[in-house]
């Protein structure tokens, strides 16, 4: 069990560091260093010290590294990082902003230990910063990426991924499938269960009756069957039952428009059927790229795997190669990743 030395009431986060080509490094270390979230939980980084050094270097931060095994040995104080290191990084051949079998290895051992260690419940959840999905594959990973990872991980039987900006909340009924699959993966009984872990992660993150609103997947939600059954066939009998079990739901809303509906607060909620159905206007919140500077002056957006055993979050952006190693990446979505699964541990009342 996780312990909580000298009665600290602060959960401990695992900090995966991501690919150690990109950004991770960079806006793991300096979500870190920030008072306000040392105050609010223990960060223990996850990761390779080498890389964590040269990451400090390239972000002009000075931190003392604190090698443990075992997350209790944790000092969690300012200006000392604590951290797992699997020393799985050579520097002299590692290239950043490079795609290499070294670097997506090196990923996914991160993954398996942060999830190792909340499956023990030696620390309170994880928080993963960006991996490059080519990457692992070069690394033999079969998953597309880190919520089918952890999936298989933790042996769920369904994972999906809640994306939040604020208050502006979506669930994918699913995610990393081709345009020509989403219909026949979409099927009455995933729909159903998707609704159900919209419903549990809004009551996690503190929603006492949580209102959820369900998008059509065809134009108009198929405008009485002229686009398309889906609405008919799957989506509004899922909704009905969804309905007969208690929970508010609405839908299917047409998607052109039940966005800017959420945006205004007419529900906690909204369930997007496919993957850039529900991140696009997920992004259109939190990103803003500025082109005088050539790079993202904001990265809001924080994803939450719902279906799991263990907390998990993680900034809502990948590993953006076209600024890693320059010390410039904003960490503002690492540390509201953070944020949050301090939230829901304490919504688990894990501590």
């Amino acid at each position: 069990m996780v312990n909580n030395v000298v009665q600290d009431k602060r959960p401990i986060l695992g900090l995966t560091i991501g690919d150690p080509s990109g950004v991770g490094p960079e806006i793991t270390v300096k979500a870190a260093m920030e008072p306000a979230l040392q105050k609010q939980c223990r960060m223990l980084v996850i990761g390779d010290a080498d890389v964590v050094e040269q990451a400090l270097g390239f972000c002009g931060l000075s931190a003392r590294l604190h090698k443990i095994v075992d997350p209790a040995d944790g000092i969690y104080s300012p200006g000392t990082i604590d951290i797992i290191d699997l020393a799985n990084v050579d520097l002299s051949t590692l290239k950043m902003a490079t795609v290499s079998r070294e670097a997506g290895a090196a990923a996914l051992a991160y993954i398996e230990a942060g999830v190792d260690l909340s499956l023990k419940k030696r620390i309170h959840g994880i928080v993963t910063a960006p991996i490059h999905k080519e990457a692992i594959h070069l690394a033999g990973c079969p998953h597309a990426g880190h919520t089918d990872i952890i999936q298989h991980l933790t042996q769920s039987e369904i994972a999906t991924s809640l994306m939040c900006v604020g208050n502006f909340r979506v669930l994918h009924a699913t995610l990393h499938v081709s345009m020509v699959d989403v219909a026949r993966t979409l099927t009455h009984e995933r729909l159903l269960s998707i609704i159900k872990l919209a419903n549990s992660a809004a009551l996690d993150l503190g929603i006492k009756a949580p209102r959820i609103g369900v998008a059509g997947l065809n134009p108009h939600s198929s405008d009485g069957g002229l686009f398309g059954d889906e609405e008919a066939r799957i989506i509004s009998p899922a909704i009905e039952d969804a309905k007969a079990l208690g929970m508010n739901v609405t839908g299917p809303v047409p998607p052109d428009s039940m966005f800017m509906k959420l945006r205004g607060g007419a529900w906690d909620v909204c369930v997007a059927m496919y993957h850039d159905q529900g991140h696009i206007p997920v992004k259109m919140m939190g990103w803003y790229w500025d082109e005088a500077q050539r790079t993202w002056t904001q990265m809001s957006g924080v994803a939450v795997t719902i279906g799991l055993p263990i907390i998990r979050t993680n900034p809502d952006h990948g590993t953006a190669f076209e600024v890693a190693g320059k010390g410039i990446a904003t960490h503002q979505a690492m540390c509201e990743a953070i944020e949050v699964a301090v939230e829901m541990a304490r919504g688990r009342r894990l501590i």
